[in-house]
């Protein structure tokens, strides 16, 4: 079949297996030219490995000198007399093919996180063909609903505001304009309910379920990934729904801190800057912001993806060579910084004061921004022949 692109509104409704394969094979292709990780992990899980940051982990630390072998939790789904699946099935698939080569294991359990079904199918393969730990655990689950550990009822999340309403533009990728959108103001309930599915219960009821069943390393670390962003999101993100959880999940890392500690082991989140991912495009208002980042963060030669992103994170944060992870005054690992700096978040707030629905393309990077979505879903990738008859059959 010739497969296109299918967006509707913030969703794409198709993907391209062959260009998500050019896609993984293009992150590999980075990290291996890019300066190195000394001393890195050597058995390493990723809860939430098909795509963004959970994926970029996996494939720099498999490709980009630690030479890892890996395990990915991820609920994704393959080909079927309903569709051809998604970017993220492909993405699984292409990983485990080109570390296969390297000699690496990259096994894939593609389920439910949140179940204790998979939870304890990781546990026996760790236990029977793992080596029996592992010494990093990488938590990047990023979804919208999680069953009650207690009543298996699906608990929903909510991006809102807290207090009053927000209102302001938002890109409409369907139909690449810049409409006016409206992020309402959040419930307790629906805080609540954010938190439990967006913070750190369940990065805590992994964690302890590994340590009950013994397959943590000596030393072990693990990571959560968050985002801070400027004050210029702050009433969207930071002081949202959404920066609620993440607060928890900083809670989270003190305790889960304070328990490995007594294997040496450590817990830590780690704040990544505003990227393109499956889950901020669903963020109202947010887009402006992305826009006027882009553009900055490009000119001055400091804009980094994913790969790049978890690259400077492991390399230069983690495994470093004085054996300490580099943290500010909160206990975060930040690589969050070049976003920060003063002349970046002075040049995007004067763009983002001047940004309309008429001239938000030239303001903005929206054609980056529009390729980086493509991209999540194998689109736009140079080197694929998007004319070409794809055989769903033998991917």
């Amino acid at each position: 079949m010739i497969i296109q692109p299918i967006i509707k509104g913030q969703v794409a409704k198709s993907c391209h297996p062959l260009g998500c394969a050019t896609a993984v094979k293009d992150q590999i292709a980075f990290v291996r030219q890019a300066e190195q990780i000394a001393n890195g992990p050597k058995k390493v899980l990723v809860l939430g490995a098909s795509s963004g940051f959970g994926l970029a982990s996996r494939i720099s630390l498999a490709f980009g000198g630690a030479k890892a072998d890996t395990i990915g939790v991820a609920f994704e789904r393959g080909p079927s007399e309903k569709g051809i699946g998604t970017a993220g099935w492909y993405n699984l698939i292409s990983f485990e093919k080109e570390a296969k080569k390297e000699g690496l294991i990259a096994k894939n359990f593609v389920g439910d996180a949140f179940s204790p079904e998979v939870r304890k199918s990781v546990v026996d393969f760790i236990k029977t063909e793992f080596g029996g730990s592992v010494d990093l655990v990488v938590y990047s689950l990023a979804t919208g609903v999680r069953p009650d550990p207690q009543t298996g009822e699906l608990i929903r999340s909510s991006i809102k505001a807290i207090g009053e309403p927000i209102t302001g533009y938002t890109v409409n990728l369907e139909k690449d304009c810049f409409e006016e959108s409206t992020l309402g103001a959040a419930t307790e309930k629906e805080i609540e309910d954010t938190v439990k599915v967006m913070g750190g219960e369940d990065w805590e009821e992994w964690i302890n379920y590994l340590s009950d069943e013994g397959v943590l390393a000596e030393g072990c670390q693990t990571f959560a990934y968050s985002y801070i962003g400027s004050e210029l999101t702050y009433r969207i993100y930071h002081e949202g729904t959404l920066g609620q959880a993440k607060a928890h999940l900083q809670k989270t890392s003190d305790a889960l801190d304070a328990k490995l500690k007594e294997i040496g082991g450590q817990a830590h989140v780690a704040v990544c800057k505003a990227l393109v991912t499956k889950a901020s495009v669903f963020i109202p208002a947010f887009s402006p912001y992305i826009l006027a980042l882009f553009r900055v963060m490009k000119a001055k030669g400091l804009h980094e993806g994913c790969s790049e992103q978890m690259q400077r994170l492991y390399r230069d944060c983690v495994y470093r060579k004085d054996g300490k992870v580099l943290t500010d005054e909160n206990r975060l690992v930040r690589v969050d910084d070049w976003e920060l700096r003063d002349d970046v978040q002075e040049e995007v707030r004067k763009i983002v004061a001047e940004m309309t629905p008429e001239n938000f393309k030239e303001l903005g990077d929206y054609e980056g921004y529009k390729s980086d979505f493509l991209k999540l879903n194998g689109f736009d990738l140079d080197g694929v022949d998007y004319a070409q008859d794809v055989d769903i059959e033998a991917m």
